[in-house]
This record gives structure tokens, C-alpha cells and sequence, in this order.
């Protein structure tokens, strides 16, 4: 599970893009000579040394009047607000321009680690004129370079130092979930809804809630988290500050929840937008729960909650593990669905299969479907084993991983979710070569 996030800040084309996907580990950001082309905030997961982190790659801040520039300021300032490290790039071989002195300024109020990577030292010849970086004022300066990789490592062994602590008091026992969907579907009503009280604000302007608000409730004998969180409105074509606020707001809610609910307008129906706020969830392996708001206002017919579950299955084809709820937040109408959906996806996302079970299965899967040719070679189980929950995760020993065509990993997929009660949670398959 994801610890802390890290923000990558900087002017333009100081290499901050290139850094990021150095600790990626792959290309996920665009990389380009022309300065300014990271607009929007990029997000990404980093494994270093057992810990995993979000990183945020932000635009290049400047005082040059160019276009975007205004709202790509606000995203960097936003990243530096709710960020737990701050890494903070410049150019080595430029030395410190005023630009730099801009994001200095900026970050001396900031209470937070601010580390100092200067880019581009890739000869030792070099090596001195990171010394000029000191005097920005923040501290010994980090000497790296993205494009060969040299001192990311020391870079990432720091971050990895200033990173909060996992939580002692943990929320295992306890069901932890957020709500997540674009702006007036209903969230913060249903949250109210689900306590009987009126415990946030409940507006009909949209976006409404800045913030996110934890509230721990009991029903019965089960004790539960919930994470109210502002609606997230499609990156790259709303610009207002609160808006990046809430998007930034909806990822950590995401990373501190175990369930995550897409509350979806039943009257309104599926939009892109709905697509891309879930997309936060499913890269970070949640469990996931559907809830159809706004059931009331829906036109009924006798097979509606079939038609519309047909519907949503097709559009979310990637979802199809996420039980569905229809429910009223306005009427308290079929809440207790929710809770039932909760219990459930809960101990699914928590299960834990028997070695000796799992193998049967497989073996099982193998006899009944036989794996296609592929990459030269057909691929063979010789043995699996469950290595975690929250997600389960499964371990799949077989005699060459190239050999392992996508469609039959989903089929063995399929075959577990037959057998065994994992609805409402991604199981993560990991292919692996036995070792002779």
C-alpha cells in the first residue's frame, strides 16, 4: 500500500520529468527539449528498498507570461501543500536562474522536507558546479542525472527516510472506505445518509466539498471509516485552483480506504468522467463497490435494475468483479444494501486460500482448458501460492512466464472468482519462472 507522496517540483525543462520516470522505472511522463510541455500533474508509484510511494510530477514553474502558466503555478503550489517530500530540480549545467530563486522563495514558508536535486551532472568535471546550489539556501544539494540514472538512488534513499510512518493503530478490524465520482452525484448526501446524521456540508452547487472528511461510526457489531471526498472534475480541462485542490484531495483518500465507492447519477447515467475518476482506484489495487445514486429519480420499468446493470457492465467492462447497489441518498432508500456490499468486498479483499486449494484449482483450470502457444512455448502452472491479501495476491510458478498469454491469465482469473468469494476485489496474479 502506498506511504506518503512525493512531489517533483522545479522551472522548466530542468529535467523533472526524467527524473520521474527514473524512479518509475519506466516511461510515463513525456519527455521533451521544449520547455513547459508537463502541464498537468502526472502520478505515479515508486518501489524503493520495501517501501512504495506516490511521486506527482508537476509542471515547470517560471515568470515568463507564457500560456498556462497561472494554473500550472497553482498545481505545483497545491503538489507542495498536500506532498509529504518535496523534491525540488534544477539545472546543474544552467546554474541558479531566477526562476529558481522564485521556487526557493516559495518553499522557505514550507514545514515540510524539501530535498534539492541538481539534474544534469553526468561527467565529474561537473561535480563542482553543484556547489554554486548552496546558495539557494536549502540545504546540500543532491547531484544527479536522470537521463543516466547517477544519484538517484542516494536521491530515493532520502526520500525514503522522510516518508511518514506506517500508522500503529491500523483500521484492519475496521471497514475502511471512500467515496469517489465527479461533482453533484451525491456523495456527501449518501455519507449523511449512511451516519443518519448530518455530519458534512450537503449542497446542491457542485463541489461543494474542499476537503476530506474521515468519520468513524459503528453499525451493529462492525465499526467502519468513512472518507467523504470532493468530486473530481477531468484533469486537463478545468483549471480552477479547487478543482486540482479536490483531485489531489480524492488521490490520498483513495490510498487511505481499502473499498472504494464509484457513486455514479442514476438519472444522468456514465460519462467518461466517471471512467476516469475510478481509474485513481483500480492503479492502486482497491476493492471497488458501484453505487447507483439518485435511483429515485430514474424511470422504472420492470426489468430496470437488470437494464442498467447490463448497461454499466458494459461500460465498465474492467469492473466486472464490482457489485452494483441502487440506492436513494435523498429517501434513504436501499442504504442497507451498502452496508451489506461492504461486509462482503471486506472479507473478500482480505481472503486467504489454502496452498494445497489453490493448486487444485489450477491444476484443475489446466485440465479443463489446456494454455494456447505462445511466444514459442505453451505455458505450464507447476505451482502457486498466495503471498498477500488486500489485494490477494497469487504467485503463479510455471515453466517459462513469456509463454503466458493475457487471455489465459484471465481465464485463470475467472476460474478463481468461480470458485472462491472474491467479488468486489482485484486479484493480482503475479507469472514467475521456477528456477531449476
Amino acid at each position: 500500500m502506498p506511504r506518503g507522496i512525493v512531489a517533483i517540483i522545479g522551472s522548466p525543462n530542468v529535467g523533472k520529468s526524467t527524473i520521474f520516470n527514473r524512479m518509475l522505472g519506466e516511461r510515463h511522463a513525456i519527455v521533451d527539449d521544449e520547455a513547459g510541455i508537463t502541464r498537468d500533474r502526472l502520478y505515479g508509484k515508486c518501489e524503493w528498498l520495501g517501501n512504495t510511494f506516490s511521486i506527482i510530477d508537476t509542471g515547470g514553474i517560471e515568470l515568463a507570461n507564457r500560456p498556462f502558466q497561472e494554473q500550472i503555478r497553482v498545481q505545483a503550489e497545491i503538489a507542495i501543500e498536500e506532498a509529504d517530500v518535496i523534491v525540488f530540480v534544477t539545472d546543474g549545467k544552467v546554474g541558479i536562474t531566477s526562476d529558481d530563486r522564485m521556487v526557493a522563495k516559495m518553499l522557505y514558508k514550507v514545514k515540510k522536507p524539501i530535498l534539492l536535486a541538481v539534474n544534469k551532472i553526468d561527467e565529474g568535471s561537473h561535480m563542482s558546479d553543484a556547489q554554486e546550489f548552496y546558495g539557494l539556501g536549502l540545504g546540500k544539494p543532491f547531484i544527479v542525472s536522470g537521463a543516466h540514472g547517477i544519484g538517484i538512488g542516494d536521491l530515493l534513499n532520502e526520500i525514503v527516510k522522510h516518508l511518514p510512518k506506517d500508522d500503529e493503530a491500523t483500521n484492519d478490524e475496521k471497514i475502511t472506505f471512500c467515496m469517489v465520482g465527479r461533482p453533484n452525484v451525491g456523495k456527501s448526501s449518501l455519507v449523511n445518509a449512511l451516519l443518519n446524521e448530518e455530519r458534512v456540508i450537503v449542497s446542491n452547487i457542485s463541489g461543494t466539498t474542499r476537503d476530506s472528511i474521515d468519520t468513524p461510526f459503528t453499525k451493529g457489531d462492525k465499526q467502519y471509516v468513512v472518507i467523504d471526498t470532493a468530486g473530481l472534475k477531468k484533469r486537463g480541462k478545468i483549471f480552477e485552483s479547487i478543482d486540482k485542490y479536490s483531485a489531489i484531495r480524492a488521490l490520498k483518500a483513495i490510498e487511505r480506504s481499502e473499498i472504494v465507492l464509484l457513486v455514479l447519477d442514476g438519472k444522468e447515467g456514465i460519462t467518461e468522467q466517471d471512467k476516469h475518476v475510478i481509474s485513481y482506484a483500480t492503479d492502486l489495487h482497491k476493492a471497488i463497490i458501484i453505487v447507483v445514486n439518485k435511483y429515485d429519480l430514474v424511470d422504472k420499468s420492470t426489468n430496470t435494475i437488470s437494464e442498467m446493470s447490463k448497461w454499466i457492465r458494459q461500460e465498465y467492462k474492467f469492473l466486472d468483479y464490482a457489485p452494483i447497489c441502487f440506492v436513494s441518498a435523498l429517501k434513504k432508500a436501499r442504504i442497507e444494501t451498502i452496508f451489506e456490499k461492504l461486509e462482503m468486498v471486506h472479507n473478500a479483499y482480505h481472503t486467504r486460500i489454502k496452498t494445497s486449494l489453490l493448486n487444485d484449482v489450477m491444476q484443475d483450470a489446466q485440465m479443463m482448458n489446456q494454455s494456447p502457444n505462445f511466444n514459442g512455448g505453451r505455458i505450464k502452472i507447476l505451482y502457486c501460492s498466495q503471498v498477500s491479501t488486500a489485494p490477494p495476491t497469487i504467485v503463479l510458478f510455471v515453466n517459462n512466464s513469456e509463454w503466458m498469454h493475457f487471455s489465459y491469465l484471465r481465464y485463470l482469473e475467472n476460474r478463481l472468482r468461480e470458485t472462491f468469494n472474491f467479488e468486489g476485489t482485484p486479484i493480482n496474479l503475479v507469472v514467475r519462472t521456477r528456477k531449476s
